[in-house]
Formats: C-alpha cells, structure tokens, sequence
C-alpha cells in the first residue's frame, strides 16, 4: 500500500473495518465509485485508497475540489481549453480529464456540477471521449471516476438539478463513510494519534496523555465535524496543555466568555468611577472562571481566552477580595 495513504486512516472498529474492506473489494473493478459521507469523514482519504489499492496505482490521482470553483469555471478546469476560446484563455490548457490519463479522478462535491457539465461528463463516462472548449478535436480519456458528495443525489435527481442518466453511471458502487461517532474505540484511537503528532510538531519533551474527565468528554461528545474537528480540539488541547497532561477538551472554541454579562458595561456612569468599574469586571470573571474549573487557575485561564501569566496577573492584583 502506498506511504501516501494517511495515517489517519487507522481504525478498529467493526464499522470501519467493514468500510474498508468494502472499498478494497471497489478498487479492483475499475469501475465509477461514489463516497457518500458527512464533512469531515475522510472521503477524500478513501479515494486515495480506492486508488492506490487499483491496477492504477501507478497513474495520477488528480483531485478537483469542486466547492471551490465558481460554476462557470467547472467545464474548462475538467476539460480544458484552446487559446482564444473564451475572453482571458491566452494560452491552451489540459483539463484534469487529460492530467488524470491513465489514473483516476476526484471529483470531490460531485452535486455541486452545473447540469450542463454534468452532460459532458455522461458522454466521456460513456464514450471515453472529450473536447475541450474551443475546439472540434475529439480527445480519448482514460480515467476511472471517483466521486463524493454528502448530499442526497437521488432527490436531487428526482428535483432535477443531477441528471439521472449520469448518477446511474456514476453509481456502479456507493459507498457510505461512517461518521466518526459509529466508530467507538477509534475515536480514542485517533486522538491519542493526533496528540502525539502535535506535541512531536511542537518540540514538547512529553508524551501528551489524558485526563479521566478528557477522555470521558472525547467519547460522550458527537463530533458533528468527524475526524476534522476531533483533529482540530485535540491539537489544540495539546498546545494549550504545553505538553504532558491534558485535561481540557474545549469543543466550543466559538463560546465567548463574556456573552454572560448582561449588564451594560458603559451606561450614565462617571467616567472617572472606571478604574474601580474594570476592576469589579475583572472580580467578576476570575471569580466564575475558578468556580467553574474546580479552583484550577490554569484551566480558569483557559475558559477566559488568555494566557495563564495574564490571569495571574490579575489574580495577583486581586487576591484578597476572590478569596474574601
């Protein structure tokens, strides 16, 4: 299998085992795929399996994010063009048709193709064969199509903005990634995974580990985002942790700690009455922020958004009264 196959393919479990048998029996038939999964599953990951594991492992895998074109520029970049055949096309350009020769191609977001590409791509999945824009000559394309989407392609058949004709070509086999919360011990698995990778990218001497309550949050949270968003808080929950223990798993890095004050900080009040006002504010925070992480500064720090010297600073100024 191919070094470039992800690491974070891993996974024991018997949903995930089952998906990857199921996309090791679809590489050898080369035929068209559909991944069908929620953002964040890894569908791009199983495309590169399904390739590396066919008899065109040793072509190009050429990968085309579809979300990130406009709809107008969908047809040149599959397919290319000839110079002067639109305004701004100074020189001629393949298409990922022709730089996928012999390989395949990914068309990540697949719904997102304008209907009238959508008809190109049936004639070249039928036929084999292309032109691109601007010209007359008939190009010959040998390229196994892999596709993904986490829409609902039938009802958007049925609505008629995907052409049926081509989701029954393209669907000779569908296959559904698990989202990460069907996965049980691989969630574990992944994160122990990404906090070592992050602590090793951050020069920390210690092996990150987690606490009871980290761990307990990692595997009773859903992960709507999947394995990008459990990547995401755990590298950084090692940052934060600056190695060793972590025990602060923050899935709401979003939450602004100061939306709890609904009293108007400025108002008809003396302006010279602010040096007491911002230190009452200040009171007010340190003081929730302990109460709710147990006493532990560090993680009071954290909850606040600032750094554990800035909280004891202000700790330090105001001692006295937290702890009147």
């Amino acid at each position: 299998m191919s070094r470039m196959l992800y690491r974070e393919g891993i996974g024991e479990s018997e949903v995930y085992l089952d998906f990857q048998h199921r996309v090791a029996q679809a590489a050898k038939v080369d035929r068209p795929v559909i991944f069908v999964g929620e953002r964040g599953t890894g569908k791009e990951l199983a495309a590169r399996r399904l390739h590396f594991l066919s008899k065109r492992w040793g072509g190009p895998l050429v990968t085309v994010n579809l979300a990130s074109l406009p709809p107008s520029l969908i047809e040149s970049e599959l397919f290319g063009y000839e110079k002067g055949a639109f305004t701004g096309a100074g020189k001629e350009r393949k298409g990922r048709f022709e730089e996928a020769s012999g390989g395949t191609l990914f068309l990540d977001e697949i719904h997102l193709v304008p209907l009238e590409t959508q008809e190109k791509i049936l004639r070249t999945v039928e036929y084999g064969t292309f032109e691109r824009i601007g010209s007359s000559e008939t190009r010959h394309a040998d390229v196994r199509i892999a596709a993904a989407t986490n829409a609902d392609l039938q009802q958007l058949a049925r609505d008629g903005r995907f052409k049926e004709d081509l989701l029954d070509r393209l669907s000779f086999e569908v296959i559904f990634v698990p989202p990460l919360r069907m996965r049980g011990d691989d969630i574990m698995l992944l994160a122990v995974y990404f906090a070592s990778r992050m602590a090793e990218e951050c020069g920390y001497a210690d092996v990150p580990y987690f606490s009871p309550e980290a761990e307990a949050r990692i595997r009773e949270y859903s992960w709507p985002g999947n394995i990008r968003e459990l990547k995401n808080t755990v590298e950084r929950a090692v940052y934060r942790a600056e190695g060793g223990l972590i025990d602060n798993i923050d899935t709401e890095p979003f939450r602004n700690p100061f939306e709890s004050c609904a009293e108007p900080i400025v108002s008809d009040t003396d302006l010279s009455d602010y040096p007491y006002i911002h230190e009452e504010i200040d009171l007010k925070y340190i003081k929730k922020a302990l109460n709710d992480a147990g006493g532990n500064q560090k993680r009071a720090a954290e909850l606040l958004g600032i750094t554990y010297d800035q909280f004891r600073g202000v700790y330090r100024k105001l001692k006295d009264r937290i702890l009147s």
